[in-house]
């Protein structure tokens, strides 16, 4: 079959999407779909969640500790709030108004009966490496340890094992 450049020539493909999508468009697709519309749900909740708790420290004079608390419901119940922080003097600052943060929490319409602090682990301040592909070899004994070798030799008798070994170590291992 030959086609010559008149003939048109037509396939089964799907027409491109027009790119005049808005933003509010692909959020009714994420909240529609089955898999991502969870997601988003459970993540809009944790802000609103975040959004609370940042308006109930402000009202109690610590609004500043709010970007150092990360928040959740503690699994299986939905009146336990988790609260995850990053160093043990803020988690006891919390621990000291925890009635109050409840307080305002319920004031401003989140009901719990119980907040739960703890600590974050912090990251290793120390980096693990690989070792190099090869090691360096042993170039011999310095002046000190030879010099401690030999005196030890002086002071073993002419029948010890032990000064064998210690003349084939120095034998063997020049500087």
């Amino acid at each position: 079959m030959s086609l010559s450049p008149a003939t048109p020539f037509f396939m089964n493909f799907t027409p491109k999407s027009s790119r005049k999508h808005t933003a509010h468009d692909w959020m009714d697709y994420l909240r529609e779909s089955d898999g991502l519309g969870g997601i988003l749900a459970r993540t809009e909740d944790l802000a609103k969640l975040k959004g609370r708790i940042h308006s109930a420290l402000t009202t109690l004079d610590l609004g500043h500790l709010s970007s150092k608390i990360e928040a959740g419901w503690r699994s299986g119940s939905k009146d336990e709030l988790f609260l995850l922080v990053s160093s043990a003097s803020i988690a006891s600052r919390l621990q000291q108004i925890l009635p109050s943060l409840i307080k305002e929490l319920a004031n401003s319409g989140l009901v719990c009966s119980a907040i739960m602090i703890r600590v974050k682990p912090a990251p290793p301040a120390w980096e693990v490496k690989a070792r190099p592909a090869e090691r360096e070899k042993p170039k011999g004994l310095n002046e000190a340890a030879k010099k401690s070798w030999e005196s030890l030799l002086e002071k073993l008798g002419p029948d010890s094992g032990l000064r064998s070994s210690i003349e084939k170590l120095l034998k063997n291992k020049p500087k």
